[in-house]
């Protein structure tokens, strides 16, 4: 006859039950030494050392502008940088690596904003007349005396001295009141002895931004300097 199987009760099969995995603790502990290789192992890790001859040596080469000559290449897609851009590059780069001489780089110290405000609102009461004004005060002229009238012409008024050559002129005979010199007159040189001059017959100079500015004053495209002659009381 079968034998009848056996139950096991709920408690027994608690006590059977895999037993809960032990979870590591987060200490650290020593890190463990691992064996040195052994000499021959050495020799096969070692990495082969390559000769060079001492007589070549690396000479990387640098293509910016002033540098290395540039490699050929097809220049059919490319185009030409303007010359004013040119220019303005390479001076930058001679100034970066050249030492500037005194005498050039006060031409970088400029009046301040307000200050050089303040200066062109004076001159632009002492603007020379335009070629269209002269023309139409000769042309009143001449209708007033085409009209038997005694002819009456016009007090001058105190105006700008504008051009190297004049603004030189009126410092050396010391009629020039105030200089104002363009920091950007290229070449330099064409200013380069105007602060020398003003400080050696006491003239009093400042160095302003920049041509073009100076050339609306007194109706040029530019103007590397003008000058106060005489001043309205």
């Amino acid at each position: 006859p079968n034998k009848p199987k056996k139950v096991i009760k709920a408690k027994k099969i608690k006590e059977i039950a895999a037993p809960e995995p032990v979870v590591p603790s987060l200490k650290k502990g020593k890190a463990s030494k691992v064996a040195a290789l052994p000499e021959i192992a050495k020799k096969t890790a070692a990495k082969k050392k390559v000769v060079k001859n001492p007589l070549i040596q690396r000479r990387p080469r640098n293509f910016g502008i002033g540098q290395d000559i540039q490699p050929k290449r097809d220049l059919y897609r490319f185009v030409k940088w303007p010359k004013y851009v040119e220019l303005q590059r390479k001076r930058a780069i001679l100034k970066r690596r050249l030492k500037v001489p005194p005498p050039i780089h006060q031409f970088s110290q400029t009046l301040d904003r307000a200050t050089s405000l303040q200066v062109f609102n004076l001159a632009e009461k002492y603007q020379p007349l335009s070629k269209k004004a002269k023309k139409m005060l000769l042309v009143h002229r001449a209708q007033v005396r085409a009209e038997g009238k005694p002819d009456d012409p016009a007090i001058r008024k105190p105006v700008l001295r504008a051009g190297i050559r004049e603004v030189t002129a009126a410092i050396q005979q010391k009629k020039a009141r105030l200089v104002l010199i363009a920091h950007d007159v290229e070449p330099i040189e064409i200013v380069l002895y105007l602060p020398t001059l003003c400080r050696k017959m006491g003239v009093p100079y400042c160095i302003v931004k920049g041509k073009a500015k100076l050339g609306l004053l007194v109706h040029r495209k530019t103007c590397s300097c003008i000058a106060f002659t005489q001043v309205k009381e």
